[in-house]
């Protein structure tokens, strides 16, 4: 398939996904009170391999994160329900980031850092790496039907669920069930 064929195929499964934006519920957020929740599918599945790239062009994979949780983001600035929950993923990197948590939001922009770079300072993201995926080996990986897609890791290295289309990550009871999904803490202590 030509280079316009997977862009029109990725930009219709982006379509199927993305629901209408409806009127903020009681917990606020889009796609009423649960922010997306209703779509959060749990699921343990072992982790596909599979490498994206750092802004500095280093190559990363889930290796590199082992023992972390997980929130893997794949999205893309050409895509409306993408920007539209990375403010939300931003917060949520850095109310979760001192437990450990990593939010790992892989682009599939083919105009590299620079894209995303600009876009993050444009809309004042600050606590997201920039990380690329501009042949969607991510998104082969995984399955994912369209953009965005997010997968739950949790500390034992398993997807333990999925969410298609964009969320509130950053409700309460959005963190409260990714710190769940997220696994029992290691033990630190040392034993005597």
């Amino acid at each position: 398939m030509n280079l316009l064929g997977r862009r029109a195929g990725l930009v219709l499964g982006v379509a199927a996904l993305a629901r209408p934006a409806r009127a903020a519920g009681p917990a606020g957020g889009a796609g009423g009170g649960a922010g997306g929740m209703e779509r959060l599918r749990e699921v343990v599945r072992p982790l596909p391999e599979f490498s994206f790239n750092t802004a500095e062009g280093v190559a990363q994979g889930m290796a590199d994160f082992r023992g972390r949780p997980l929130l893997i983001n794949l999205w893309a600035t050409w895509c409306p329900p993408c920007v539209a929950e990375m403010p939300a993923l931003d917060r949520t990197a850095a109310a979760l980031a001192a437990e450990g948590f990593a939010v790992l939001p892989l682009s599939s922009d083919r105009g590299g850092a620079a894209v995303v770079q600009a876009f993050y300072t444009r809309t004042g993201v600050a606590h997201l790496p920039v990380l690329l995926d501009p042949r969607g080996a991510a998104a082969r990986a995984f399955g994912a039907r369209g953009l965005p897609t997010t997968i739950i890791v949790n500390r034992a290295g398993q997807e333990v669920a999925r969410l298609e289309g964009e969320a509130v990550w950053d409700s309460p009871a959005m963190l409260v069930t990714l710190r769940r999904l997220a696994g029992p803490v290691p033990e630190t202590a040392t034993r005597t």
